[in-house]
């Protein structure tokens, strides 16, 4: 190992105490689902803002093996540390907020085998996403969760890879595991059209 990639080994790309930190902004923002159709943009901002920050330590990692800066196995291990923090249980807040956040670590499942796929190379960079989504609902269907998931993982490959996602795909997608693990692949999306920056950023740089 050089001593460049024992340095970036050495960083934080993501803590456990930048999560409790979003964790105590979300028991602060005092979310609650309401009957009205309209939408809590000032709450639920905190929910879109925690999942951002992550995905964007993802990309980071992400840069620093594209750079060839660290090896394959060390960005595994890196986009490991975030996974276990980030999907690991949380202490009842309120019903509201609790239902928000497992539906955040659902679809994070979706983001993070995403990165995985990417970072192992283990995707078609020919494959169609609509395909690879049809293929994914299929395998849904017939509880075939696993199949479904290295569909989904695929489709985030691509979209890391600067693919992009097809407009209004999102919508035609029936609820279910793969809509969540969509949403999630969806906000790697959002976030790669968003500011590069984060390609030169330091790794343990605080919000």
């Amino acid at each position: 190992m050089s001593d460049t990639e024992t340095e970036i080994l050495s960083h934080d790309f993501y803590t456990r105490e930048r999560w409790n930190n979003w964790i105590n902004q979300v028991k602060e923002s005092g979310f609650e689902f309401t009957e009205s159709d309209e939408p809590q943009d000032k709450d639920s901002a905190v929910f879109i803002n925690m999942e951002d920050d992550i995905i964007l330590a993802c990309l980071k990692v992400v840069a620093k093996f594209e750079k060839k800066l660290i090896s394959t196995e060390s960005a595994f291990h890196l986009i490991s540390q975030i996974k276990d923090i980030t999907l690991a249980e949380i202490e009842h807040i309120s019903d509201d907020i609790d239902m928000m956040i497992s539906s955040m670590q659902t679809s994070f499942i979706g983001t993070f085998a995403a990165f995985e796929c990417y970072i192992g190379q283990d995707y078609n960079k020919k494959a169609r996403i609509p395909t690879l989504l049809k293929q994914a609902l299929e395998a849904e269907a017939s509880d075939s969760i696993e199949i479904s998931l290295d569909k989904v993982a695929e489709i985030g490959a691509l979209i890391i890879n600067g693919r992009k996602l097809p407009e209004d795909i999102m919508e035609d997608i029936p609820y279910g595991i793969v809509a969540e693990w969509m949403d999630g692949i969806d906000s790697i999306a959002a976030a790669k059209v968003g500011s590069d920056s984060y390609k030169n950023d330091e790794a343990d740089d605080e919000s």
